[in-house]
């Protein structure tokens, strides 16, 4: 089987703390098919999701920043 790892980049529409950020990373990070959620300390309005597109959809990935209430939209992924 082969394994294809796609990447995504979200930007978050409103202003988080650290703390609501890292929130969203650990919860993204449980999600089947997602590899790792991260947004830089320095830019913590977008953030890269590493996931597997065969297991989930890079738009799939908005509803789970839907269901946090936050507002997002993809800027970029497959």
């Amino acid at each position: 089987m082969i394994n294809f790892d796609a990447n995504a980049v979200v930007h978050i529409n409103e202003s988080l703390s650290q703390e609501q950020i890292q929130n969203i990373e650990k919860n993204l990070s449980g999600v089947r098919g997602v590899v790792s959620a991260c947004a830089h300390i320095k830019t913590p309005h977008l953030m890269v999701v590493d996931y597997d597109p065969q297991t989930i959809h890079s738009r799939d990935l908005l509803s789970h920043f839907k269901r946090s209430g936050v507002h997002a939209s993809l800027i970029g992924g497959i």
